[in-house]
């Protein structure tokens, strides 16, 4: 969801992943697990409410 919404990722340490968009560098996504691994839930209301912050800002 977050690639697909023009976020870019870099490795961080162990298996996290930190996710950013140029036009929000101020709130990075941190995610832990890898690819297929189900993410806890606040994870997810942290996923949904960045993805609606960049939709009102486009």
């Amino acid at each position: 969801m977050l690639l697909k919404a023009g976020f870019v990722y870099r490795p961080a340490k162990d298996s996290h992943t930190f996710w950013t968009h140029s036009l929000m560098p101020n709130e990075p996504v941190t995610i832990a697990g890898s690819d297929g691994d189900d993410a806890p839930r606040y994870l997810e209301k942290q996923v949904d409410r960045v993805l609606k912050q960049l939709e009102e800002q486009e």
